[in-house]
């Protein structure tokens, strides 16, 4: 037995508030309502890319206006020490975490999702997110680093895995005409996080900061409340369309794609083909070569630049004196909400692109022109062109978020709708893995190249040639990847029934069930008014910074 409740949802008897039966829309329902509920959750999680506004004043959290450093301390002495400040190395251990974990939550909680629906899953992202912010700040306050790393790092990045992933496959279904924009819109909100939380958080910090405290904890509790209220509205907005719905009036092409199968391929099978795992390596390569970058954007900017800007393009980074280090935080915190804006912008252009020439030629494009813009940024740096050097570095994010778009995309190209979002979650472990590969090397780089006295504006040069070497290799995996063997396709027998054992109650044949297209209309109108005044904020924050690097 159903009901239909007068927001326009099918709900079963008896079904929990959380249930996927109470989040099943009904006929007047607007599709365009569930991307905003995607973006509340999404602007919040991806604040894990701007983290690295944190990373300078943790390392100074004891000395207060510079590092209390311990140099011979080690990795393990550094998680509870209460007397030596954090090196950035360190810290960049806990933004590690956050995609390692990530990626395996999101494997092992794919297939989980998928039955529970996106509001289940959307409500324990916002828990786990919001949970790890507070232990983190507790971890902060204490001078505690395991803390930081299991409330932040493991517990939030758990958050992080669900709350990627539960848009995605919902998307997917609401959108079959414009499969690359849908998947875009899933995800676009996490490169956009950190355009507003970066500059959020410099902010806040600077509100919170004493005599006593640099302001990183209070601002982590803040940001942690402001978060759960945005996740939990997003968490409640999701819906997801009846079994056997299409948009009314929409038929599948009949000009057949040999890149595009109709066929669905089993989740357990599709990590059995070559496809999936060189899909695997084109997501790792790509991710590990900006994924790094990303983590040390704003120390990146700040020593390759150090006195250019502020006017004193003589002054290095360690002849600045704590006012003006101070000063040219807030100007780097700007530069990571730029890199988020292009993150942002990437997602959706890169993916709607794609659904015009294709998932393959789309990381061709990623790849060519990615290797161009790594292997000239010392040069870019080399001239003291932060221009050349900002925007080499923003269309690298907007291809690296573009990535990230369309592989899901990718995806239901190759293995079908059925199982998409599961198989998603599984090959999200290649981002766990980039999460490792990257940070480790742009930071243990660093700091080998520090100890060996290379001057701080050239400390990201070899950088840039072996991350270049990585995406190389990504074009080759995405040369090799071809059709899928049709012996790994599901017979229509079995995607028939295994769709009659899992069809919702009160599923009818396949139609618009009075759920058509969509548009604007008021509510809709509303939803994505409240999505875009902090995104409204994260652009012109992002770009009153931008002019501040010039």
């Amino acid at each position: 037995m159903t009901m239909t409740s007068s927001a326009g949802t099918v709900s079963g008897a008896g079904a929990g508030f959380l249930d996927k039966e109470r989040t099943i829309a009904a006929a007047g329902f607007n599709r365009w309502l569930v991307p905003p509920a995607a973006l509340c959750i999404h602007l919040c999680i991806g604040m894990a890319y701007g983290f690295s506004v944190f990373w300078l004043p943790l390392s100074r959290a004891i000395g207060l206006t510079a590092p209390k450093a311990c140099p011979d301390i080690s990795l393990f002495q550094e998680l509870f020490t209460t007397t030596c400040d954090w090196k950035v190395a360190s810290l960049g251990w806990m933004y590690t975490l956050f995609f390692v974990v990530l990626g395996v939550a999101a494997a092992v909680w794919g297939g989980w999702l998928e039955k529970a629906g996106p509001r289940k899953a959307g409500f324990v992202s916002a828990l786990c997110w919001c949970g790890g912010l507070f232990l983190g700040a507790i971890g902060v306050y204490t001078h505690q680093l395991w803390l930081m790393w299991l409330g932040s790092g493991i517990i939030g990045g758990v958050g992080l895995g669900l709350g990627y992933i539960s848009p995605v496959s919902t998307l997917v279904k609401w959108f079959p005409d414009r499969r690359g924009m849908a998947t875009g819109m899933a995800i676009m909100g996490f490169g956009g996080g950190a355009m507003i939380g970066a500059p959020l958080a410099n902010w806040l910090m600077d509100q919170f900061k004493t005599s006593t405290s640099v302001g990183v904890w209070e601002t982590f509790f803040t940001m942690g409340v402001i978060y759960f209220v945005f996740m939990m509205i997003g968490a409640f907005r999701y819906r997801i369309p009846p079994a056997g719905w299409q948009p009314e009036g929409w038929t599948p092409p009949a000009k057949a794609n040999a890149m595009i199968s109709s066929k669905n391929v089993h989740l357990n099978d599709a990590h059995k083909t070559p496809q999936f795992w060189l899909i695997w390596w084109v997501l790792c390569l790509n991710v590990s070569a900006g994924i790094g970058v990303i983590g040390m954007a704003s120390p990146m900017l700040q020593e390759i630049f150090a006195g250019k800007l502020i006017g004193l393009p003589d002054v290095g980074f360690n002849a600045l004196n704590a006012a003006q280090k101070a000063q040219i935080a807030g100007i780097a915190a700007g530069f990571a909400g730029l890199l988020s804006l292009f993150n942002i912008g990437g997602r959706f252009f890169w993916a709607s692109l794609s659904d015009k020439i294709g998932r393959k030629n789309t990381y061709y494009t990623f790849f060519i022109l990615g290797i161009v813009l790594y292997a000239l940024a010392p040069t870019f740096a080399a001239m003291g062109s932060k221009l050349l050097f900002v925007l080499g570095f923003g269309i690298i994010l907007s291809m690296y978020g573009g990535g990230f778009a369309t592989v899901p995309a990718y995806l239901a190209d190759m293995f079908g709708t059925q199982f998409v979002g599961a198989i998603h979650g599984r090959l999200l472990t290649a981002w766990s893995t980039a999460g490792i590969i990257g940070p480790v090397v742009v930071n243990y780089l660093r700091e080998f190249q520090l100890a060996a006295g290379v001057p701080r504006d050239q400390l990201y040069n070899s950088t840039m040639y072996i991350l270049c070497g990585m995406l190389v290799a990504g074009l080759i995996c995405n040369y090799l990847i071809k059709p899928v063997n049709p012996k790994w396709h599901m017979s229509d027998a079995d995607v028939a029934k295994l769709q009659a054992a899992t069809a919702t109650a009160g599923a009818g044949p396949t139609g618009s069930f009075g759920i058509g297209k969509g548009g604007l209309d008021a509510k809709a109108a509303l939803f994505w008014l409240f999505v875009a005044v902090p995104l409204a904020y994260g652009v012109y924050m992002t770009l009153l910074s931008a002019v501040k690097i010039f």
